[in-house]
């Protein structure tokens, strides 16, 4: 049988910023600019058999870089959370923005997945290129490529199952291997979009964000991930900076991640 997972959405990081800043030319849509939010997650799957992390955060360099707000430390809710970092849980990485491969190295001896068109751009000739640089750490590129010099790393084309029940699949748009990850839970399937989707109404109004590699792969992950909510393979959407998401989801009340997170199905 297909194993299940309980997701825990954490709730790391925030900052204030406006509407302009957020979607891509924004001016086009004729409405008035304004201020917006922008919450910072990664994610964590859990069952009795097993714990896959989904994404880490940004380091203190990079956050204090850009002027971000640390509601708590990602390594506090990682340990908060109770994950044996020392055992190398898997890592999958969406994509190798500063606030998504930010504390790689809290798990030095896991395995890592992440979409091989992701890799190679962030090692490849263009990487350097300012309009997309900003979004990245040099050192946390270079530890990618030690991860990968490790035999740590584990690329895939178009699709991997990470473990039964858990699936990556790549969709590109916000970075050529822009990645979401489908999971298996109690109260149906999960798809965390990452990047893919940053905030609901982005999905809802095919509103692109203004980070992005190709703006009609990001229109046809928006097309790909509708369907699938509209059949009803996934139930629950989960985007990646969205200030409203926690609220959608059952909180944690109690304990360091009080606020901070929420939780979808149960551990099985």
């Amino acid at each position: 049988m297909t194993e299940s997972y309980q997701v825990t959405i954490v709730r790391y990081g925030t900052r204030e910023t406006v509407r302009s800043d957020v979607y891509l030319n924004h001016h086009l849509y004729a409405e008035p600019d304004g201020p917006i939010g922008m919450d910072y997650f990664f994610w964590v799957l859990r069952n009795s058999s097993r714990t896959i992390v989904v994404d880490t955060g940004f380091s203190a360099v990079g956050g204090a870089r850009r002027r971000r707000t640390t509601l708590i430390e990602p390594v506090d809710a990682f340990d908060a959370l109770g994950i044996d970092r020392s055992a190398g849980p898997p890592v999958v990485i969406t994509h190798a923005h500063y606030d998504h491969i930010g504390n790689v190295g809290l798990f030095p001896s896991s395995p890592l997945t992440i979409a091989a068109a992701e890799y190679e751009f962030w090692t490849g000739p263009y990487a350097d290129r300012t309009l997309v640089h900003h979004s990245v750490e040099d050192a946390e590129i270079l530890g990618l490529r030690q991860a990968h010099s490790d035999g740590r790393l584990r690329m895939f084309a178009d699709s991997a199952e990470v473990a039964p029940g858990v699936r990556v699949t790549r969709v590109g748009g916000h970075t050529p291997g822009q990645s979401v990850v489908t999971v298996n839970t109690t109260d149906g399937v999960v798809l965390l979009a990452s990047d893919s989707v940053h905030y609901y109404e982005e999905l809802e109004r095919s509103m692109p964000f203004t980070q992005v590699a190709d703006v009609i792969a990001m229109y046809a992950a928006f097309e790909r991930i509708r369907g699938q909510l509209d059949s009803g393979e996934v139930r629950h959407l989960v985007t990646g900076h969205d200030p409203d998401t926690l609220s959608r989801f059952t909180p944690v009340t109690d304990g360091a991640l009080a606020g901070l997170a929420a939780t979808i199905g149960e551990e099985s």
